[in-house]
C-alpha cells in the first residue's frame, strides 16, 4: 500500500517536472527558452501546444537540443510574452501585419483576434481624433451661438467661412486652414493654434490671450485691436498685417516676421522681440516702454510718437 502511494507521489511528480521543464528553441536562427507549460496552456489547440504534446516527433540540434522551427524569429518574443501574460504588444501597424502573420502560422487564434482588436481600436481613436469635419462646422454657423470650446479640428480647411464671434477657446486647432475667413470678435483664448494658417483673415477684436501660435502665418490679416497677450507668437509671419491698436502685452514674438506690419497704438509692453523682424513695420504711437530692441531689426520702421522710455536699443 505504501509502495504505491509512493509510486504514484513519484509519478505526479514526474509529470509536474514534465510540465515544467525547459524548452529550447530554434527560430529562423534565433535562440529562445521557456518551458513546456509556457507553450501548451494558454492557447492548448495551437501548433505550438501541438508540437510539445508527445504526440509527434520534433528534430533537436545535435549540439544543445535546440528544436529548430523554420520561421522568422524577429516578433517570436511577443508571441512567448503573449503565451506567458496574455497582454498584445504595443506596436505599429507594419509590425502588427508581421505578428499576425506569425500568429495564424502558429495558430495562436486568441493573439490573431487580439492584434485585430487592437488594430481596429486604433483605427476608430484615429477617426475620432479630428471630432469635427467642414461640413459639420457649416452646420453648426448656422446657429445663433457657436461653441467650439476644447474641440480638436487639427488639420481642417476652413477657409472663407463667416466664423465670426465663435468660441474656439481651448480648443486643438493645429494646421488649421482659416485663410480669408471671417474671424472678428471669435475667441481663441488657449488655444493650440500651432502652423496654422490665418492668411489675409479677418481678425478684428479676436481674443487670443495665451494662444500657442507658434510658426502660425498671419501674413495680411487684420488683427486690428485683437487681443494677444501672452501668447506664442514664435515664428509668426505677420508681413503687411493690420495690428493697429493690438494688445500683445508680454507676448513672445522671438523670431517673428512683421515686415511692413502695421502696429500703430499697439501696445508691446513686456513683449519679446529678440530677432524680430520689423523692418519698414508702422510703429507710431506704439507702446514699447522697457522693451529689449537691441536684437530687433527695425530697419525702416516709423517710431514717430511711440513711447520708447527705458527701451533697449
Amino acid at each position: 500500500m505504501g509502495r504505491k502511494r509512493l509510486e504514484g507521489r513519484n509519478e505526479g511528480s514526474m509529470a509536474e517536472s514534465s510540465s515544467c521543464s525547459m524548452v529550447r528553441l530554434n527560430i529562423g536562427g534565433k535562440k529562445f527558452c521557456t518551458t513546456l507549460d509556457t507553450l501548451t496552456q494558454r492557447e492548448p489547440d495551437s501548433m505550438l501546444a501541438a508540437m510539445f504534446s508527445g504526440r509527434h516527433t520534433i528534430c533537436h540540434d545535435s549540439d544543445k537540443g535546440y528544436v529548430f522551427v523554420d520561421r522568422d524569429g524577429k516578433h517570436f518574443r511577443h508571441i512567448l510574452n503573449w503565451l506567458r501574460d496574455g497582454v498584445i504588444p504595443p506596436l505599429k501597424d507594419s509590425e502588427y501585419a508581421q505578428l499576425l502573420r506569425e500568429a495564424e502560422y502558429y495558430q495562436l487564434l486568441g493573439l490573431v483576434d487580439g492584434i485585430k482588436a487592437a488594430l481596429s481600436k486604433r483605427k476608430e481613436d484615429e477617426e475620432l481624433g479630428t471630432e469635427l469635419t467642414r461640413i459639420d462646422i457649416i452646420k453648426c454657423i448656422q446657429s445663433d451661438r457657436v461653441r467650439f470650446r476644447g474641440i480638436n479640428l487639427s488639420g481642417l480647411d476652413l477657409s472663407k467661412l463667416d466664423l465670426s464671434f465663435v468660441d474656439f477657446s481651448y480648443a486643438c486647432l493645429k494646421t488649421v486652414f482659416f485663410s480669408r475667413a471671417n474671424l472678428q470678435c471669435a475667441k481663441f483664448r488657449d488655444v493650440d493654434a500651432e502652423a496654422s494658417i490665418f492668411h489675409n483673415a479677418t481678425l478684428r477684436e479676436c481674443e487670443f490671450t495665451g494662444a500657442n501660435l507658434r510658426g502660425a502665418v498671419l501674413a495680411g490679416a487684420n488683427l486690428q485691436s485683437a487681443n494677444l497677450q501672452d501668447a506664442c507668437l514664435i515664428g509668426c509671419s505677420f508681413c503687411g498685417a493690420d495690428l493697429r491698436s493690438a494688445h500683445l502685452q508680454t507676448a513672445d514674438l522671438t523670431n517673428a516676421n512683421l515686415e511692413g506690419a502695421n502696429l500703430e497704438g499697439a501696445n508691446l509692453k513686456g513683449a519679446k522681440l529678440t530677432n524680430a523682424n520689423l523692418k519698414g513695420a508702422n510703429l507710431q504711437r506704439a507702446y514699447l516702454r522697457h522693451v529689449n530692441l537691441r536684437d530687433t531689426h527695425l530697419e525702416g520702421a516709423k517710431l514717430d510718437g511711440a513711447n520708447l522710455l527705458g527701451a533697449i536699443r
